[in-house]
């Protein structure tokens, strides 16, 4: 089914960092991992995706994609049986685009242990509905923390652009 939804003027006022973001759970299974039982890092990847997807259509409540996953760390192995547990949020907005930050947690369900196994960030593009880049709702962030995220994705996205630029750049120069 197809989300053909316009999104309103009355839509694109600013939202709050709590308005949109999630947290999703879900048990590893044997078809997520490799024979010695360590969890696939393309099935973590998956959910981090997924994650990061329902916050920027929950801010933009409108079709979004991702354009690029700037950062992905793993720290730690999660293992078949381990809850894993995402926490996903908005962390900047541009006039189309939007970061999206995702820690995720994997919980041994039998001891409570928690270990914070990776850490991402996502850049994702709302979409009007002929799939073309559309203004999204600015972000209000409230808390110090919120703040502090936002000025960092804001550093993040300024050396995403100067890198795009090098690059296109030396391409015209090997023309």
């Amino acid at each position: 089914m197809s989300n053909t939804k316009t999104c309103r003027d009355d839509e694109l006022s600013g939202k709050r960092v709590k308005d949109s973001r999630v947290v999703v759970s879900q048990v590893m299974q044997p078809e997520d991992a490799n024979p010695a039982g360590n969890v696939h890092g393309g099935s973590i990847m998956k959910l981090i995706d997924n994650a990061a997807g329902v916050v920027a259509i929950r801010h933009s409540r409108c079709n979004a994609v991702t354009a690029s996953v700037d950062r992905l760390d793993f720290h730690y192995p999660a293992f078949v049986g381990d809850l894993l547990i995402l926490f996903a949020s908005m962390n900047m907005t541009g006039t189309t685009s939007m970061e999206i930050g995702v820690r995720v947690e994997a919980e041994d369900l039998m001891s409570g242990e928690r270990r914070h196994i990776a850490s991402a960030y996502l850049t994702y593009v709302g979409l009007d509905p002929e799939m073309k880049p559309r203004k999204i709702p600015p972000l209000i962030p409230e808390t110090a923390e919120e703040k502090r995220r936002n000025r960092e994705a804001r550093a993040r996205r300024e050396a995403r652009l100067a890198e795009k630029k090098s690059e296109s750049e030396s391409e015209k120069g090997a023309t």
